[in-house]
């Protein structure tokens, strides 16, 4: 197996420069997850990796090789891509070493590979059927089985799970880390469903704009993110934020009626705005007669997600747990810990910490 360094790598179409100075550590045998919104250069980065995309400059080792400037198929990777591309009038034995044969691997040995993987995926009973007796699940991990005959040093995940009913995708987040686990290789995942970044990733790469905002454990950037962005998509439901203003050492949220937050931490001059961030999960409701009302409850049985807006036209989200319902239009405060708010600095969005 191996890892993969990035260093100040950046990727240019003409004068536009998309990928700015990109420097990363993926530790071998480590999953990595790429998630960001669309157009943050997580694709692009990915292809980079692979050599499907020229690097402009910087460079990129796997395995402590540089291969910067080597083709794709020697780069020692494997690539999973969104579409199965999967050839219709070939069998799944023969889809899953049909990249063998092309190299001239012996008969023999493609047929262990392509065995041993077909186990690994339980699609054994399926190695004689063709593409469109899958399901599409079945079909992605055939797609999976190609990759892991090559035996890369790195696997390479382009969005696979996108074109997956939900069902069909929570199966095979399972079989993707299980994957992970059995193989024990280094694995590198984009997505933009930070859901699936926090299940499967060891560790998780925020990317916007061509810029990493965060590198971390999913539990590092959830409990402690650096930035408002960060903060703002991993986790599920999104975090809320209210705007606050400094005061007297306190931190006052106008939209919940001026309550006051006490903090340690050394906030910026009075008269400040700053950003209020709080998890849905660290919120609660009791009735009151104030101006926050709920707009909704979405009820999915064991938890139920409230939805508020206050006076100043903000949107808060609070998840309870159990089955209970708020009628629409009643009157509630909002009940949290301080401490599990976040502050967030106004307009740059950096932490305040």
């Amino acid at each position: 197996m191996a890892g993969v360094n990035l260093n100040n790598v950046t990727k240019s179409f003409g004068p536009v420069e998309v990928i700015h100075g990109v420097d990363l550590e993926v530790e071998d045998s480590e999953f990595c997850v790429f998630v960001g919104p669309s157009g943050c250069g997580k694709s692009t980065l990915l292809r980079m990796i692979a050599g499907l995309e020229e690097t402009t400059s910087g460079s990129i080792e796997i395995g402590e090789r540089d291969v910067t400037m080597v083709d794709p198929a020697d780069r020692g990777i494997a690539m999973v891509f969104q579409t199965y591309a999967l050839y219709p009038h070939m069998t799944v034995e023969q889809n899953m070493g049909f990249g063998l044969k092309m190299n001239g691997v012996a008969r023999n040995e493609i047929t262990a590979k392509v065995s041993e993987a077909a186990d690994i995926l339980k699609l054994t009973d399926y190695l004689k059927r063709k593409p469109k007796a899958l399901s599409g699940g079945q079909r992605q991990r055939v797609a999976i089985g190609r990759a892991i005959v090559r035996g890369p040093g790195v696997f390479l995940f382009d969005e696979p799970l996108s074109n997956l009913d939900a069902e069909l995708r929570v199966e095979m987040r399972v079989e993707i880390a299980r994957l992970h686990r059995e193989l024990g290789a280094t694995m590198i995942y984009v997505t933009h469903d930070q859901v699936e970044a926090m299940t499967l990733a060891d560790k998780i790469v925020v990317l916007r704009d061509g810029i990493i905002e965060q590198t971390g454990s999913p539990m590092q950037l959830y409990r402690n993110p650096g930035n408002k962005f960060v903060g703002g998509f991993i986790g599920s439901p999104s975090m809320n934020f209210l705007e606050g203003r400094i005061h007297n050492g306190r931190v006052s949220i106008p939209a919940l009626g001026n309550q006051t937050l006490t903090t340690s931490i050394n906030l910026p001059a009075n008269g400040s705005s700053v950003s209020v961030g709080l998890r849905p999960q660290n919120l609660g409701l009791k009735p009151d007669p104030s101006p926050l009302v709920v707009e909704l409850t979405e009820n999915l049985g064991g938890v139920s997600y409230d939805y508020l807006r206050t006076p100043t036209g903000e949107k808060i989200v609070v998840e309870s747990k159990g089955d209970e319902e708020i009628p629409p239009g009643t009157s509630v405060s909002l009940v949290f810990d301080p401490s599990t708010a976040l502050l967030f600095e106004s307009p740059s969005g950096r932490r305040i910490r």
